[in-house]
Formats: C-alpha cells, structure tokens, sequence
C-alpha cells in the first residue's frame, strides 16, 4: 500500500472514529448524565416522569424497529450513505438544540420527552449507516482494534465534553455567560452546547462519507423492503443459522447495554440521591472507566477472539447488577463502587459484538448480514425501556410505595434483559472468527 493511499485511509478512519467522539454529547451527555436526569426528576416534572420517560423510550424504539429495515434496505440499494448520515446527524443536532426550550414543569414534561424521542430515532437511525462503514475503513485483522477506537473515542469525548459542562456551567452557582441553575438554565443552555459539539465533531464523516454503487435503481417501497429482509433472514438460516442466533441473542444484549447507559444517570439520581453535579462526576468517571476498558479490550479481542470477551462482560454485568439491587439501601457507595465496575463492560460487549460478526460472516456477505445486525438490533430496542418502566411499577405496587421510592427496582429490568441475552448468546454454536491477512489500513 502506498504511502499516500495509507494517509488517506488513516484520515478515513479518523473522520469514522470523530463521529463517535461527536456523539458523546447525545449519547452521554443528553439521554444519560443530564437531560434524562433533568427530566426524569419528580420534583421538577412530577412523579410519573421517571417511567414516562422509559415509555417514550419505548416507543422511539418500536418506530426505530418498524422503519430500520426499510432505512436499510433504501440505503443498501441506493449506496447513498453520506446523504443519510449527514440527514440523521442533523435532525439529532436540532433535536438537542431545542431541548433548551424545555423548563423545570410538569406542563413541559412532554415537549421534553418529544424532543428526545426525535433525537433517538435520528441518532439510532445514523447509527446503522455508521456501523455499517466499518467495513469499509478495516480488514478482518485490524476491526476489533478500530471499532474499540470508534468506542473508546466516544466514551472519552464523554469525559471532555462533561469536564466542560461540569466546570463551565453545572457546577458553578454562576457558570459562563452568567448561567445559573434558575428556570433549570445550566441544564438548557448545556443542551445548546451539545448542538455545537455534535456539529463540529460530526463534520468531518459528513463531508468525507463516500456513497456505494447502487445495487439497483428498482423501487422497492415499504412491503417490498419487509419481503426482501424476511427473504435474506430465510435464506441466512438455510446457509447458516449460528449466525441468524447471533442476531437473535446480540439484539438482545446489545439492547441491554443500551438501557445500562441511558438509564445509568437516572439511577444514579432518582434512586441513590445523586444531585445533578454528582451524576455528571458519576458520568465522567464512568466514561474514563468504559473508555480505557474498550480500547484495552480491543487488543484482548484481536488476541483471543470475541466470544469470550462478550460472555465474560455480560456474566460480569449481571452480576454487578443485581449486588446494586440487593445493596441499594447501603446507599451512593454501592452505586459508585458497583457502578463504575459495571461500566467496564459495556463497551468491550458493544464493540467485541461488531467484530464478532465481522469475523464469522462469509466473505462476500458483508453488506447483506451488517444490515440484517443493525435491523435486529432496532427490533428490539424497546426492551430495556419497556422493562425499565414495568418493573419500577410493579415495584412501586409490591411496596406500596411512589414511583420515586421504587426506582431502584429499574436496575431489575436491565438486568433481566442482559441475562436473557446472555443465556441466548450461550447456547449460539460457536463459530470460528476468521482473520485474514488483509492489507492494515
């Protein structure tokens, strides 16, 4: 490979990893350490904000599910990648942006929970167009190692982005720009600031994304594109279905993992009586934890395959889990000890998950089964919500008690969602993660 060929794929893969380290202010900053936080606080919004807000979740994840497939099998046709994830990243920058317009009343509750769903949809639906370039910036010999990057950066633009906010407007009674926690401003204006990361980090895969050949300029529509997914899963399971139970017990676990970060900070608030600048030194900690374990593991991966990272990281989040659970009354030393060891884990079962896959598909098939992942994944991504908020009810009912008082119980629904994912990733017949000696990009 050429000097100028290897700058050129190494800068493709920096713009790849950016997007992740852009992400950070959605992924931890507005549905984990702050704005869920924000908005699931009974004081300011009320007692059923808590589980309002693992419904809506639910239901962006149901209408993720439904229009997945059809997102997918447009772009797999069409090869219009760059025009997708620019459109996505968008739609997330202004619905971030204007959840500075959602004020601490119950009357706002619903804007807020609005705004968010929006914004999920938008990043969950640029998240398959930016999972599936991974193939396109790494061979089987170096995957594990650039999506452990991608995920490192992401977690450790986490930590830079919540320094900032911490140091410049959260913690502070008067922040930058004279910025105070009155009407909930420190929170709002955060959220304007987020816009701005989002989009400065983001540019650099939104202009350099290069598009596919189409496959095909046939019209397809919606009932089509459900047939040809249904077609591929069918013709996947008669070739080789460990795969098809991959994809089964991934979406699972994967949705799991999902729920531990986006209800992470809730817990830490509403159950263990985190205020808001704890949640976000809780967020930043975690974040440094998760990042440096991900990149570590990412070496692990390459050395002794994937399988056994993710069950070990699953089997390890379980039981981290459920001693939350048990010790809740010992109170925020039981999060924080317990917490920061289960944020070890997250990360190296997401990206050991891409390269797991990535290892065991057959040559040739890449696109078709990426996008078969990214679709189960989004089928399920009600899971966690839906359990989260179930299982806070039931135990609000089994103690008598408010909502509020019972919100430790939603570590239960996480939990069960990883175990069942676990137990279903166990029983997939092992298969051999192939490395071939590609050219290192």
């Amino acid at each position: 490979m050429s000097t100028t060929s290897g700058r050129t794929m190494r800068g493709r893969v920096t713009a790849w990893a950016l997007w992740d380290w852009a992400s950070a202010a959605f992924n931890a900053v507005v549905t984990t350490f702050v704005f869920s936080v924000y908005i699931a606080n009974a004081d300011l919004f009320g007692d059923n904000a808590n589980a309002s807000l693992g419904w809506t979740m639910t239901a962006a994840g149901i209408f993720v599910a439904i229009i997945a497939p059809v997102v997918g099998q447009w772009t797999d046709r069409s090869g219009k990648k760059r025009g997708l994830i620019a459109s996505t990243t968008a739609i997330t920058i202004a619905a971030t942006a204007a959840l500075a317009f959602v004020r601490p009343d119950e009357s706002y509750l619903w804007l807020g929970l609005l705004l968010l769903a929006v914004g999920n949809v938008a990043f969950d639906t640029g998240s398959v167009v930016y999972n599936a370039m991974l193939s396109d910036i790494s061979t089987p010999k170096t995957i594990g190692r650039i999506s452990g990057l991608g995920w490192g950066l992401g977690y450790v633009g986490g930590i830079v982005l919540m320094l900032i906010l911490y140091v410049g407007i959260i913690g502070p009674e008067i922040g930058w720009f004279g910025v105070t926690s009155e009407e909930g401003m420190n929170i709002r204006v955060a959220m304007v600031l987020c816009a701005v990361w989002t989009l400065v980090f983001s540019l650099p895969l939104m202009l350099t994304a290069t598009n596919s050949e189409p496959k095909t300029t046939k019209r397809i529509g919606v009932m089509g594109s459900y047939r040809q997914l249904f077609t591929s899963i069918a013709g996947l399971w008669r070739r080789d279905r460990s795969i098809v139970w991959f994809l089964v017990a991934s979406a699972i676990y994967r949705d799991g993992l999902a729920g531990v970060f986006a209800f992470g900070g809730v817990l830490a608030g509403e159950a263990f009586g985190f205020s808001s600048g704890e949640v976000l030194i809780f967020g930043i900690i975690a974040n440094l934890v998760a990042g440096i374990a991900t990149i570590t593991f990412g070496y692990l991966d390459d050395r002794i395959g994937a399988r056994p990272v993710i069950l070990f990281s699953l089997g390890s989040m379980v039981a981290l889990g459920l001693l939350i659970f048990i010790l809740h009354d010992q109170g925020p030393l039981v999060f924080w000890i317990a917490g920061l060891l289960l944020c070890i884990f997250v990360g190296p079962a997401q990206s050991s998950s891409r390269t797991y896959l990535a290892r065991i598909i057959p040559a040739g098939e890449e696109g078709e089964i990426f996008g078969l992942y990214a679709t189960t994944g989004r089928a399920v991504s009600f899971l966690s919500p839906f359990m989260y908020s179930t299982v806070i009810i039931l135990g609000a009912l089994l103690l008598d008690s408010s909502k509020r008082e019972a919100a430790y119980f939603g570590i239960l629904g996480i939990v069960l969602v990883l175990l069942v994912g676990f137990v279903a990733f166990l029983l997939v017949r092992p298969s051999n993660e192939r490395v071939l000696d590609n050219v290192v990009p």
